[in-house]
């Protein structure tokens, strides 16, 4: 049976090493073939043999890890209700701590703050009330960290939780023996009180809390992208059936449905208008500001905004097949994916805890070892505290992901979609950039260049004629030749008598006048002679006669896309060698590569050899980024190091490609280069920060600094740290949103 991949979002997760037991876990089952769990968009991505283990499978498998899954027929708004429950349930824990402990530090740290408070708050009983208070912070609020504690520990593991737990029930124990016996403990710098870290052990809870609260709503901030997609698809339309107008869930509209849409309404799925004509503001998905005219033959796509008219179209995709739906499914996989950078990271949250553990025994026996023996029992307990607190493993992990998802979100709202994380890498490293010519550097249909009479004929005369004659044609120039009449506003007349010879012209009888339109050859087999000075180099030459007199030639060319030649030269301004790959003739592939300042051309290449010269390049050493939009440039796309498809093209080529520019515009290939460029910095200063803040952070916890300065890192502020380095990560990380992307694509 075909694998299946299935994409979850998870719950309850707290840290790097939490998303990589449960990876282990789901990677370990029956049946999967590979699991990925992304702790920055707390998903589960799992390809699985659904004839040996079903979703439900997997979903009890990260129960038994200890956390929550949401399938997908629950549907995103569980996802989204469930999410949001649990930052609720985070915030009242977080407020009752903090209720608590701001009372407990100051009645444990007042009279050193304010000497007069001192002689005020210095009471009998005072333990005993600091117990009270730390109590329900430690064992209520702070719950999930013992309840994580606990489980990892049945499962031979360690994550964040084993370091929160271990740190603020060390404190607590030790505070409560010396409250219950203080005959066995020395004092320790409280005046007459004896020497209790209550406000320690709440503290690191409320302060943990309130980290997990910030990282909660910042990486809700990431999660944007896909958000605002979501929010593009109407809930209802308006469908004809049975000859009534009926307004319908957009669950049940089905393919074939007729679809009415009205002024300013949403296009709710995929179509083709059948009747009707509008502007349509497709700028949500493709970028594009201006409308785009719609009438009926045009395709709609779900989500997009609607002007002043009113049309009605045959729904042809709906559901999970519509352009929005897939797009936002390419944005959820791509913000779930790992890129290669974060295997380093990975590999080092893997063992992170057992060392962190390891160091604080070492920094309590060194500290009982060598502190005095009035005091060596708390100075060693509140040293390991502070190891254990300040070396949670949270901003190692969501240093790579949260910059993932944040690029390629921004990506996604400017059209640029982005499969992954190891596409996202792998286009930073690009140093050619080869462009396919048809479709990518040029419109990709044939237009109209040049209309050069002849004799009595006038322009648009000959046109006319031309056009009228081509009406019953299916070839590329004849229709062509009837958009260009159509769109300078000419009259078409009916064609009679046509007849089209394969490869040679068309002849027809129009308004009574007998008409030849074809190359060269074709005219003189019926006795006229063409005038081929009158030949473009750029296009290619229909010749007319009327009456079997040369009447004129007509030039059609592919033209060169508007932003063409502005793309090529940011690319070459980036530093990129820029190859145009193609299988026309080598003189049209010249002429539009100088037109667009492309120096290298590789032509005449037939499909299955656009992938050989994609080797070459790569063979040359260069790292190539492969752009096409047909089905002949899907091989070269898998080939190429970053294949990146218009996405006006072939559904092949955007299978095969690890980047879709959803408006075909070629400015969204440098564009995409320096999102990855950008995000790949980001990911780079993430993990400098988090490996540089726990290299710094936990030799001063452990006490390095004390020989030389008397001073030792409060188990407080080291909660404080932890805290907000998971929060600069992340806040770094959302700097990416304000990404520019060119004006043109905006």
């Amino acid at each position: 049976m075909t694998p299946t991949t299935l994409d979850m979002p998870v719950v309850g997760m707290h840290c790097a090493a939490c998303a990589g037991r449960i990876e282990r876990a789901l990677g370990a089952a029956a049946g999967v073939e590979k699991a990925g769990v992304n702790f920055a968009s707390a998903r589960a991505t799992v390809t699985f043999d659904p004839a040996v283990v079903t979703p439900e499978g997997l979903r009890a498998v990260v129960r038994d890890q200890g956390f929550e899954a949401i399938l997908p027929e629950a549907g995103g708004g569980a996802a989204a209700e469930a999410c949001e429950a649990e930052y609720r349930r985070l915030r009242s824990r977080f407020v009752v701590a903090a209720a608590l402990t701001a009372p407990l530090v100051i009645l444990a740290m007042g009279g050193h703050l304010v000497p007069a408070l001192g002689r005020v708050l210095d009471f009998p009983g005072r333990a005993w009330a600091e117990l009270a208070l730390a109590t329900p912070v430690v064992f209520w609020a702070g719950r999930d960290f013992l309840v994580g504690a606990y489980q990892s520990a049945r499962r031979r593991a360690a994550d964040m939780n084993t370091l929160v737990a271990m740190g603020s029930l060390s404190a607590y124990a030790y505070s409560l023996a010396a409250t219950a016996s203080p005959g066995w403990f020395a004092v320790a710098g409280h005046g007459s009180h004896v020497g209790v870290y209550y406000e320690v052990a709440a503290s690191i809870v409320t302060l943990i809390l309130l980290g997990n609260l910030l990282q909660a709503r910042a990486t809700a901030r990431t999660r944007g992208a896909v958000e605002a997609l979501m929010g593009l698809s109407p809930r209802t339309a308006r469908v004809v059936r049975d000859g009534r107008e009926l307004e319908a869930a957009i669950e049940d509209v089905r393919v074939g449905d007729l679809v009415v849409v009205r002024p300013g309404e949403k296009v709710p799925v995929d179509g083709e208008v059948e009747d009707g004509s509008s502007n349509v503001d497709e700028s949500m998905l493709t970028g594009e500001p201006m409308p785009v005219a719609k009438s009926a033959g045009d395709a709609v796509v779900g989500g997009t905004l609607n002007g002043t008219g009113s049309f009605r179209f045959r729904a042809k995709k709906v559901g999970a097949d519509t352009v929005l739906r897939q797009i936002v499914r390419l944005v959820e996989q791509a913000q779930g994916s790992k890129a290669p950078i974060q295997r380093t990271a990975d590999r080092v949250a893997g063992v992170f805890v057992p060392v962190v553990l390891t160091l604080a025994v070492a920094t309590f026996v060194a500290w009982f070892d060598l502190a005095p023996p009035e005091t060596r029992l708390a100075q060693a307990t509140l040293a390991a505290v502070a190891v254990l607190i300040i070396a949670c493993p949270c901003a190692l992990g969501l240093a790579t992901p949260t910059a993932i998802m944040v690029g390629t979100g921004r990506g996604a709202q400017a059209g640029i979609l982005i499969k992954g994380g190891e596409a996202l890498e792998a286009a930073q490293g690009v140093t050619a950039v080869v462009l396919d010519k048809t479709g990518t550097v040029t419109e990709g249909k044939p237009a109209v260049a040049a209309v050069a009479p002849a004799g009595p004929f006038a322009e648009e005369e000959l046109l006319r004629l031309a056009a009228s004659a081509e009406r019953g044609s299916e070839h590329p120039l004849g229709a062509a030749m009837v958009r260009a009449a159509k769109d300078r506003g000419l009259s078409l007349a009916e064609a009679r008598d046509f007849r089209a010879i394969a490869g040679r012209g068309i002849e027809a009888t129009v308004d009574g006048r007998r008409v030849l339109v074809g190359n060269a050859a074709f005219l003189r087999e019926r006795g006229v002679e063409p005038d081929e000075a009158a030949a473009d180099p750029r296009a290619t030459t229909a010749y007319a006669a009327v009456d079997g007199a040369f009447a004129g030639a007509i030039a059609v060319a592919d033209r060169v896309k508007p932003g063409s030649r502005d793309a090529v030269r940011r690319l070459r301004a980036m530093g990129l060698d820029v190859v145009m790959l193609t299988g026309d003739a080598d003189r049209v592939a010249r002429e539009v590569a100088a037109e667009v300042g492309i120096d290298r051309v590789i032509a005449d290449v037939l499909p299955a050899a656009k992938a050989d010269a994609v080797r070459a390049l790569q063979a040359e050493g260069r790292r190539v980024a492969m752009v096409g939009d047909g089905i002949n440039d899907a091989p070269a796309l898998a080939q190429a190091d970053v294949g990146v498809a218009m996405g006006t093209g072939t559904d092949v080529a955007i299978e095969a490609a690890d980047v879709t520019l959803v408006r075909g515009d070629l400015h969204g290939v440098p564009d995409a280069i320096e999102l990855s460029r950008a995000t790949m910095r980001t990911v780079r200063q993430n993990l400098f920060f988090a490996f540089a803040y726990n290299m710094i952070g936990i030799p001063i916890a452990a006490g390095a600094l004390y020989p030389f300065t008397g001073w030792m890192l409060s188990p407080i502020l080291a909660s404080a740290a932890m805290a907000l380095s998971s929060v600069s990560v992340v806040t770094n990380a959302l700097r990416l949103r304000g990404f520019s992307i060119h004006p043109t694509r905006e």
